[in-house]
C-alpha cells in the first residue's frame, strides 16, 4: 500500500481567519523553511511553526534535522506535504513501548512489522489516527506542512 502520492508543490494554503493570517504564499512557505533552519542551534532535531491557524486548527511546518522517536496520535490522523528535504517513512502495526508524552501523543521504542516509503518534495502523506510512525531524514532536512485530523 503507497501512502505517499506525488504532486507539484505548493503553493498556496487556505483556511477560515482566525489571528489575522489566513493565506501562506509559497513565497511565504520558503522563506518561512530558510528562518526555521537558521534559528535551529546545534544539535536541535525539530522544530514547529504553526502558518495558518483557525482557533485550535493549525496548519504547521515540521523541520526535522534529526529523526525522533517512532509516534501515535490515537485520535488524529496526520495529513502533511514534504516541502523540502529528503527523508523516509516508517509505519507498522504496532508500536513497542509506547507512553503518552503529550496530550495526543505516544511515542515508544520501536514499530513492529514496519514498511519504510522514502519522502520527497511534493510527496503527500495521510497516515491515519492510531498507525505507528517514525520519520527518517535521509539529507540534511525533512520540512513537512502538515495538519492533524480528528479521527472518525
Amino acid at each position: 500500500m503507497r501512502i505517499g502520492l506525488r504532486i507539484a508543490p505548493l503553493l498556496l494554503l487556505a483556511t477560515a481567519p482566525a489571528i489575522g493570517q489566513d493565506l501562506a504564499s509559497g513565497s511565504d512557505i520558503a522563506a518561512r523553511v530558510e528562518a526555521m533552519g537558521k534559528a535551529m542551534k546545534p544539535g536541535q532535531g525539530f522544530a514547529w511553526e504553526p502558518v495558518v491557524r483557525d482557533g485550535d486548527r493549525v496548519a504547521a511546518l515540521e523541520y526535522w534535522k534529526a529523526p525522533g522517536r517512532p509516534a501515535v496520535h490515537p485520535e488524529q490522523a496526520e495529513y502533511a506535504i514534504v516541502v523540502a528535504g529528503e527523508g523516509t517513512l516508517r509505519t507498522g502495526s504496532r508500536m513497542e513501548g509506547g507512553r503518552e508524552t503529550q496530550p495526543g501523543l505516544v511515542e515508544g521504542d520501536r514499530i513492529v512489522d514496519a514498511v519504510d516509503r522514502p519522502l520527497k518534495p511534493g510527496d503527500v502523506l495521510l497516515i491515519p489516527a492510531g498507525v505507528p510512525h517514525w520519520f527518517g531524514i535521509t539529507g540534511d532536512r525533512l520540512v513537512l506542512l502538515g495538519t492533524k485530523l480528528p479521527a472518525k
